[in-house]
């Protein structure tokens, strides 16, 4: 059974980036709910920079209102101690990266209807993304993935295709000067105004997706040197190889929709998502292409099957990070429940106020109990001399107590004379527990004083007691 104090689990390590580390884990609810969501670890390392974390949240903050068929959804946003976590959905499939390296291990190509398909879908997630207009104001949030690549596009085992990480990229790329090896292998993915330090629009995202394409056709990397600056300069000169040479199955026409998509120029391009989309979709139309989500459903499950035993590490097997990971979980807090509030939310909610006026028999409390409770919890403390007697006395003693001693609370002094028993309703006796909790101070007035307060004050708590139960009863 999960911890009542928390509500994510962690079940397995999925993945490290360069960005954050990639848990399976469990969302639990009430009534036994259970729900698989990922959950991504921000790495310490990066928890330092603060232009960084204060970019990660703004974008992450973003993300949380993208809900479509197409983007994997973000639940919630939340830190524990100075770690920071995001909680998404989970996607049961592949990832596009690990598809092709499946595919390359088997010398195959990826069938063309199915990466024309892929990125169709793609573009149907990024057009929603471009298009989304803040709720408020009514205006573009002029949203930009910045990092579609293809480990950052999953395929679940049903078909569907989901980009993951909207916009994180920007807050990465803000932590270059201090840690090159955050963005290491994504170069390849940059439109050339990115490479040249230019401002980037949605138009970057639509060239990141022809690169996508043109790798999925041919099996190859568009720009790839032997590092990273390398790299870079192939991205700024923008040169793009015939892909017929290459793959003879690709048609001119097709062809000629990537070329105009990896055009170097932005005005050269198409413009926006749903222009490119169309394109594909009347290429699969004009040669007969029937392709649906079932083809993509079956190329996941082969390349999955081929994958099942690459890995000799088991992925099930617990270790001491994770152990760490699910101790930071149990304090996670979520972002947005703190700026509600103006600070952390409060471990205890207030209870909920009981209206006096709705009140039954069956809500009234016996009251002869309330003082044996608060000697027993050690957080009441008696303002007069030396505690309560066991038993309450009759008549005050000829002398003052003795002192307290360190040990615990002095015993009533002996009266002469016992007085009868006092009512029914009266407290009853309290346990040498509830005694040894009530820590006296010295005494302030005579013992005489003393004890006519405290049998004035067992009467009418008695009497006091005996009407409320009297009323309940009626």
């Amino acid at each position: 059974m999960a911890d009542p104090r928390q509500r994510y689990h962690v079940i397995k390590k999925l993945d490290t980036g360069g960005m954050a580390e990639i848990y399976l884990g469990e969302m639990h609810a009430v009534e036994g709910f259970k729900k698989r969501v990922v959950i991504k670890r921000v790495l310490p390392k990066l928890t330092r920079n603060a232009r960084f974390i204060q970019m990660f949240l703004d974008e992450a903050r973003l993300s949380l209102g993208l809900v479509h068929a197409n983007i994997v959804q973000v639940f919630d946003v939340g830190r524990a101690d100075d770690t920071y976590f995001i909680v998404m959905e989970h996607v049961d499939g592949i990832n596009l990266r690990s598809l092709l390296e499946s595919l390359k291990r088997q010398k195959r190509h990826m069938p063309i209807e199915q990466a024309i398909f892929l990125t169709v879908e793609t573009l149907k997630g990024l057009a929603y993304a471009h298009d989304k207009l803040d709720p408020e104001t009514g205006r573009p949030l002029g949203i930009v993935h910045r990092d579609i690549s293809p480990p950052n596009t999953l395929i679940s085992r049903q078909g569907e295709v989901k980009l993951v990480d909207f916009g994180l990229a920007k807050a990465a790329n803000q932590v270059q000067d201090t840690d090159p090896g955050v963005v290491k292998g994504k170069f390849s993915y940059l439109a050339p105004e990115a490479a040249l330090g230019k401002d980037v629009d949605a138009r970057a995202d639509l060239y990141g997706v022809a690169i996508v394409l043109f790798e999925m056709l041919t099996g190859r990397r568009l720009f790839l040197g032997e590092n990273d600056q390398q790299t870079l300069e192939q991205v700024r000169q923008a040169r793009v190889p015939q892909l017929a040479a290459i793959r003879s199955e690709v048609t001119s026409d097709l062809e000629q929709i990537l070329l105009k998509a990896l055009a170097r120029e932005v005005e050269d391009r198409y413009q926006d998502a749903h222009e490119f989309a169309d394109a594909l979709t009347r290429y699969l139309f004009a040669h007969s292409l029937h392709v649906t989500t079932r083809d993509l459903a079956q190329l996941v499950h082969r390349c999955l099957e081929e994958s099942a035993g690459k890995s000799s590490k088991d992925p099930r097997g617990g270790s001491v990070m994770e152990t760490l990971i699910q101790q930071e979980i149990l304090r996670f807090t979520s972002i947005e429940g703190e700026d509600a509030e103006g600070g952390a939310p409060a471990e205890n909610p207030a209870p909920p106020v009981h209206d006096p006026g709705s009140a039954t028999g069956a809500d009234l409390v016996d009251t002869r109990t309330w003082l044996s409770d608060l000697g027993n919890t050690g957080s009441f403390r008696i303002a007069t001399g030396d505690g309560l007697p066991k038993d309450p006395p009759a008549a005050p003693a000829p002398a003052p107590p003795a002192p307290p001693q360190r040990s615990g609370p002095p015993a009533p002094p002996a009266a002469q004379s016992r007085p009868p028993p006092p009512p029914a309703s009266a407290a009853p006796p309290r346990s040498a527990a509830a005694q040894a909790a009530v820590k006296p101070s010295a005494p302030k007035k005579s013992g005489l004083a003393m004890y006519v307060v405290l049998v004035v004050a067992a009467l009418v708590l008695g009497a006091v007691t005996a009407a409320l139960v009297h009323f309940s009863r009626q």
